[in-house]
Parts: C-alpha cells; sequence; structure tokens
C-alpha cells in the first residue's frame, strides 16, 4: 500500500458504503483479497463514482505485490434500466478509427462477433471500461495464454485455436469487415457515436423488453419457475379475474373533448373515449419484488385511430406502478407515417401515442431516432421533446465526461440549446413520426381531422427488410384461414 494513505477496512465496510446514496466525493476504500494465482493477500481498491449523466459505477483494481498479478472492473451500482439494449456496430475493412470508440460493457452484456462465429459470455469478462480494440485485444490475450500448454496436450484443439486467433487478430487490425455486437439485457453498456447527436451509420441501437429467463439472471425474479407460473395464471381463466365495475376511467379525456363543442353528434362521436362498462381483473407478479399484485386492463376506442388496450398495474407490498397502452386489433397492412408542423402552444399540448416500433424525425435539428429508442408512451408534444433531450442525455451521456475535447463539448451544448429552443416556439418546426406498424397517433385540433391542415397522415407499402425485423415474412396463417373457412362453411345451412 502506499505508505498508509489509504484505510483499509473489511469488505462489509465497503458493501454499506457502497449501497448508500453518494454521488460525489466517495473515498477509495482498500480490502485484503487472495489472490486467485499465487494463493498469497493482495489488496484490492474500491472507488465508487458517478460518470456524468450516465450512470453511478462502482471501479475496482487488485494488485498483488508477491506475484504481479493485476486486473480491474467496472460494476454498476446504479438500477437496472427498464428495457435491454443491443448495440450493433459494422466494422469496415480498413477503418482503423472505430478501433478507438470507448465501450462500456457491464457484467451482464454479451459480445458477439457473428462472422467469427464467437461469443464473449458475461462470465468470461466482467464489467470494463475499455475500448474496441481493447476488448478484442484481451480477447485474443486471455485465448492465447495457456497455448503451449494446450500444444502438448491436445495439439488439434491448439492448432484450430490458433487459426482462430489469426482471423481473430486479422479483424482486430481492420484487415477484414465484421459485426461488433453487444448485448445487455440490464441495459448498462454503452459504445460510444462520435457523431452523436447525429445518427452513426455504422451503428444501430435497439432495445427490448426482457425475457423472464433473463429476469431471474438478473435478480428480478428468485425462482424463475415464479414466472412461468404468473405468465400460465395470466393465459389462463382463473377464479381470481374478476370484473368490476367501472364508471370513471377513461372518462376525463372524453368529458374534456366533449366540452369542446356543443354538437350532439360531435359529442356521441368523442364519447369513444370513455371506458367500457366492466374492467377486467387477473393476478400477476410484481416487477420489482415478485410478490402477487393485481393488473386491471379495458379496451377502448381512440377517434380517429384505432382500438386500443391500457393496462395498469399496483403492487400493495412494494408501491410499484405500471401502466402500458398496447394496440389492439389487426396488424395493419400498411406503415404510416404522421407529420406535424408546431407553430403555436396548442400543438404543444397535443396528445402524442408513440409505439415502440415509431420512429422520431426532426428534420431542422437534422435528429432521427430509429424505433424504440424511447419505448411506447403516451405524452404531448411538449413531453416527447423532453424525454429525447433525457434519452440522449442517458444513451450519449458518457462522452460528456472530462476527456472530450472541447469542439465536441460546444457542439453538444448548441445542439441542447437548439432541442429546448423548440418548446420556445422562435420558430416552427416538425414533427414527424414514423411508424411501420401504424400504431401512433397525434391527436387533431378540429372536430374533423381532414380540416387539421398541419397534421398529415401518410401510408406507405413496407418493404420486405422491414417485413422480416418484424417477423411479418414467417407469418402463415393459411391453416387457420382454412379452418376458419370450414367453420363457416359447415355453419352454412
Amino acid at each position: 500500500m502506499d505508505g498508509g494513505s489509504d484505510e483499509q477496512i473489511d469488505v462489509r465496510s465497503v458493501v454499506e458504503a457502497v449501497t448508500a446514496d453518494h454521488s460525489f466525493g466517495a473515498p477509495l476504500y482498500v480490502v485484503e483479497s487472495m489472490c486467485m494465482r499465487c494463493n498469497e493477500n493482495g489488496t484490492t481498491r474500491f472507488l465508487l463514482t458517478l460518470i456524468p449523466h450516465f450512470r453511478k459505477v462502482l471501479i475496482s483494481a487488485f494488485e498483488c505485490p508477491h506475484c504481479g498479478e493485476r486486473n480491474n472492473e467496472v460494476q454498476f451500482a446504479g438500477e437496472i434500466q427498464p428495457r435491454g439494449c443491443c448495440y450493433n456496430l459494422e466494422v469496415l475493412a480498413g477503418d482503423v478509427k472505430i478501433f478507438d470508440r470507448q465501450v462500456v460493457k457491464s457484467e451482464s452484456a454479451t459480445i458477439k462477433i457473428p462472422e467469427l462465429d464467437f461469443e464473449i459470455p458475461p462470465e468470461a469478462q466482467r464489467g470494463s471500461l475499455s475500448t474496441v480494440e481493447g476488448i478484442l485485444a484481451r480477447a485474443a490475450y486471455e485465448l492465447s495464454a495457456l497455448q503451449e500448454e494446450r500444444k502438448k496436450v491436445d495439439p488439434k484443439t491448439a492448432e484450430a485455436i490458433d487459426q482462430f486467433l489469426s482471423k481473430l487478430r486479422a479483424c482486430a487490425k481492420a484487415e477484414t469487415p465484421f459485426t461488433f455486437i453487444l448485448d445487455d439485457p440490464a441495459g448498462n453498456s454503452f459504445i460510444e457515436n462520435p457523431h452523436a447527436p447525429s445518427p452513426d451509420p455504422s451503428l444501430t441501437i435497439k432495445f427490448y423488453d426482457r425475457t423472464p429467463e433473463q429476469q431471474a439472471t438478473l435478480g428480478y425474479v428468485a425462482n424463475p419457475s415464479q414466472a412461468r407460473q404468473s405468465e400460465g395464471s395470466v393465459g389462463a381463466p382463473s377464479a381470481k379475474t374478476a370484473y368490476v365495475p367501472n364508471g370513471t376511467v377513461g372518462a376525463t379525456a372524453g368529458h374534456r373533448a366533449i366540452a369542446q363543442s356543443n354538437s350532439t353528434d360531435i359529442s356521441d362521436n368523442l364519447f369513444r373515449y370513455s371506458a367500457p362498462e366492466e374492467v377486467m381483473t387477473f393476478p400477476s407478479t410484481c416487477g420489482a419484488c415478485t410478490e402477487p399484485c393485481e393488473t386491471r386492463m379495458f379496451v377502448t376506442k381512440i377517434p380517429y385511430f384505432q382500438e386500443v388496450i391500457v393496462m395498469a398495474s399496483t403492487c400493495d407490498s412494494c408501491g410499484y406502478r405500471n401502466s402500458e397502452l398496447k394496440p389492439g386489433g389487426a396488424i395493419p397492412d400498411k406503415g404510416k407515417k404522421i407529420t406535424l408542423s408546431v407553430r403555436n402552444i396548442t400543438d404543444l399540448s397535443r396528445d402524442v401515442i408513440k409505439s415502440d416500433t415509431a420512429g422520431v424525425i426532426i428534420p431542422e435539428l437534422d435528429l432521427e431516432l430509429a424505433g424504440g429508442t424511447l419505448g411506447g408512451m403516451v405524452t404531448t408534444v411538449e413531453g416527447l421533446v423532453t424525454q429525447i433531450r433525457e434519452s440522449l442525455a442517458r444513451v450519449h451521456g458518457f462522452t460528456f465526461g472530462d476527456s472530450l475535447e472541447e469542439s465536441k463539448k460546444n457542439k453538444w451544448r448548441e445542439f441542447g440549446a437548439r432541442l429546448t429552443k423548440l418548446l420556445s416556439l422562435e420558430q416552427p418546426w416538425t414533427l414527424i413520426l414514423d411508424d411501420e406498424l401504424a400504431n401512433s397517433f397525434v391527436a387533431p385540433v378540429t372536430d374533423d381531422i381532414k380540416d387539421d391542415h398541419q397534421l398529415t397522415y401518410e401510408e406507405y407499402e413496407r418493404s420486405w427488410d422491414q417485413n422480416e425485423e418484424l417477423g411479418l415474412n414467417d407469418i402463415d396463417t393459411s391453416s387457420a384461414d382454412a379452418a376458419y373457412e370450414s367453420t363457416e362453411t359447415t355453419k352454412l345451412p
């Protein structure tokens, strides 16, 4: 240790310090721990720090004075994100600069290179702060560490590993193109986008809902069978399923819309905002504490849009609340692009339904967010812009640190100022929602949507690639259609 400058304490004190709510100025902790190479005692240093606009992280570094063994890890001390993330980086041959991109890999992330059929599981490389080149170099080093011993015991396996290492090193030198995939169910991993806030042609980011198995791996569900039981209870009829009378759920929006007009016909039409007479209640499991809770569901019709399913869950044990809005009915044959010209304060208050598959485009800022970036939400135009600003700070916020070049900092500050000016309406701007499944909606300000000249809807045919990404090309309903037609034929007299 450094002349007693570091305080040596036990592990329990470190754990208590880490779980405490420290944002800045956390001290450095030193713990005596055993070296896995020589079985002598070494020292591990812990530092809890906050990367600006990114996450709380716990940095640990081990050093053994006896054999010289050293290693370091990065673990996330903050919360698990609501959705998982998958970064897909296309590396072209000869593109050396792309290897300098910073990569934050959490302890739950998996790295894949499909061209080599190569995968680094979470337990192989734990949480780390590195670059694309650093991760590939570390993987090559660990694979070649025991090659001399392996050649004596299993020459064939050693020869196969040597051939693979030559391919891996060729990728690390940008001699061959490959795809670098970083998949993290916890949503705490990150690959730098040097072009941010503009889109990166080499990098795509997708957010997804975790499977029950991934939830169990992250510790959300104590017993994986509990998740399967809860899924079965939702799908199958249950004695606990109940229908409760509902007189006011969903009626607020309807009453507000009715108050805007004295026409009886328009009032009857806008009454579709009101909820049905009954709400279905069924048992489920809390996603935060895994205790049993209740989920309520009802179906309603939004004027000029479609039928939607509203689901809300509340947990009496921990107070967790969650609400979702799902599209109802069949999958539309065409995609839909919604274009809104924002000119006044009334436009900022328009209701917006953005589905999981909708992308957001603001041409005046050269801003384009792919589908799934913000997830599905029910908000307003003003709320959507606020969510975009917060999402960009979260996803790209790691690059706001002290190591960022001043020119890039100024670029981010300028973009943030331009994004904020959208809400001050200093000049008109355009909001575009491009939804491949046509499940998004922007409310009109007129009684008839055709009279709203600031709002346009455009339908388009989906491409084969879009249908493939949505899984629609593999859907085969011929058997179901034949069975349905035979049933209808049987019923005919």
